[in-house]
């Protein structure tokens, strides 16, 4: 199988790409950085130099021509930006490559949070209160409703999240992000897990779940450490979501257990791969190979079933910068060192793309300081 992934740079497209590596799939990469992890993975077979979803409109365009003049079984677009470009074209695309991807109107749902809140809260499925500030004007009145602390948090998947403590610091806030058409939600308290499936045609094929350990930002942001999990009721919240959306294809539903009921409330839907990919496949859930067998195939027995209690690390930048941003935390990383039933997204066979990790970690450090957003990028939570 001859298979194309975009965003070479991202932790999970090397997560797939050694994944689907190891099973013999012929493997191609696109990226706009030349010096991208997975471009240096020995399961690579092919890296190409292209625009960037994210920043680009010209993206869409160079993928079309580039699947015209060369031939492909499956196209996985792994970004939020690269989905959304290939949606817009995708009955162009679907005339030389299969792509399990949901449709438009799923998939406008599940990328704007403030649809996502409105919908969730339609199905019943629990959401955290929300605002839905139109104005300037608008956020200063609701300054003056919540409780705090609050989030402010963009609309678009790739929007900010800031944490406000009191009413003249939330409408300042609202006012830094206010081009992302920001919603206003209460804060929760609690654990981060996450549902993960795929799906075919509204039928869930294969599911996951874990439960955040360490993430960086530590105040809300991408696994450092993660747990596979099996919870019911968490299994049933993120099915219920996705079901009534009639999926195809990946997605994330995200979501907070509330520290004082014990509910799982719904954070958002990430309608693409996650970033915890690594530990779904050592889990026993490849959703990258069943994504292509399922595009390739038509459908795949379902996979329902997985290892729980496996623990997942991403040690650079993510645990590194979780470490440096909360030391009080020396003790357990230190400790799980010793932790011998501890996975690394680092593989002795494949070294290359760990070296460049340990590099660009030192890189993003600087960036990160620079740019004043490696401490508490999204402000501290007084609760």
């Amino acid at each position: 199988m001859i298979v194309l992934l975009t965003d070479g740079n991202f932790k999970h497209t090397l997560a797939a790409v050694r994944s689907l590596g190891k099973r013999g799939f012929d493997v191609t990469v696109l990226s706009d950085l030349p010096i991208s992890i997975s471009f240096y993975s020995k399961y690579c077979q092919h890296h190409v130099i292209a625009p960037d979803p994210e920043k680009n409109p010209r993206f869409a365009d160079f993928l079309l021509e580039y699947v015209k003049k060369n031939q492909f079984d499956v196209l996985l677009p792994i970004s939020f930006a690269a989905v959304m470009q290939v949606s817009r074209i995708r009955e162009e695309l679907e005339k030389f490559v299969k792509i399990p991807l949901a449709d438009d109107l799923s998939l406008g749902i599940a990328g704007s949070k403030d649809r996502t809140i409105q919908y969730a809260e339609k199905i019943g499925v629990r959401i955290p209160k929300t605002w839905y500030p139109k104005t300037e004007s608008d956020a200063d009145a609701i300054a003056h409703e919540v409780s705090y602390p609050a989030v402010i948090k963009g609309s678009e998947e790739s929007g900010f999240v800031r944490y406000a403590n009191y009413p003249d610091e939330l409408s300042e806030k609202y006012r830094m992000i206010a081009r992302y058409s920001p919603v206003i939600q209460e804060y929760i308290t609690g654990e981060g897990y996450g549902f993960f499936a795929l799906y075919n045609h509204g039928k869930a094929r294969a599911i996951f779940m874990h439960k955040r350990i360490r993430e960086y930002p530590v105040t809300g942001g991408p696994s450092a450490v993660a747990e596979s999990v099996y919870n019911p009721a968490l299994r049933d919240a993120g099915l219920r979501i996705l079901d009534s959306l009639n999926w195809h294809g990946v997605a994330m539903v995200e979501f907070k257990k509330d520290q004082k009921t014990g509910e799982f409330v719904l954070m958002e839907i990430n309608p693409k791969f996650w970033g915890s990919l690594g530990l779904s496949i050592a889990s026993g859930v490849d959703f990258p190979y069943l994504a292509c067998r399922m595009a390739l195939d038509g459908d795949i027995e379902p996979v329902c079933q997985f290892k729980t209690s496996v623990k997942y690390r991403w040690l650079f930048p993510a645990d590194v910068f979780h470490l440096m941003t909360n030391p009080c935390m020396l003790s357990q990383f230190i400790r799980d060192f010793g932790d011998r039933t501890m996975q690394y997204d680092i593989d002795i066979h494949d070294p290359v793309p760990t070296v460049i990790q340990v590099g660009m970690t030192f890189a993003e450090f600087l960036l990160r300081v620079k740019q004043k957003r490696f401490w508490r990028p999204h402000g501290r939570p007084h609760r």
